[in-house]
């Protein structure tokens, strides 16, 4: 209990160094950017480190499939996909800031969903 006393206040004492971090880091997320594809590569969806779809891509063969149901799931599966490797780039940089700035591992920061 007395060396997690200890960990809050360093942090307390380093916040400014913190936030400057935390503002470093929400700047790097929204230039992050992750693709997932689905129907061998027919759709494309491109999103964010602050997890926003950028762009939803369909080649012509997409179009020619003809079949809607089969369109809107691939277009779910891509865009899933590309928020599932986002979330796994966020978590890496928060981690790598965190460690940089020698917060205990697992600490939950707010507004980054730690």
């Amino acid at each position: 209990m007395f060396k997690e006393l200890g960990q809050m206040a360093g942090l307390m004492k380093n916040l400014p160094k913190i936030r400057e971090e935390m503002d470093k880091l929400q700047t790097k997320l929204g230039q992050l950017v992750s693709e997932g594809d689905a129907g061998g590569g027919m759709v494309k969806v491109k999103v964010n480190g602050h997890l926003e779809v950028l762009s939803c891509t369909l080649t012509e063969d997409a179009y020619k499939l003809g079949d809607r149901e089969l369109l809107e799931d691939l277009i779910v599966a891509a865009t899933n996909q590309a928020l599932k490797k986002a979330r796994q780039q966020v978590a890496d940089e928060t981690s790598k800031m965190a460690t940089g700035l020698g917060l205990p591992p697992g600490m939950n920061l707010p507004g980054l969903g730690g």
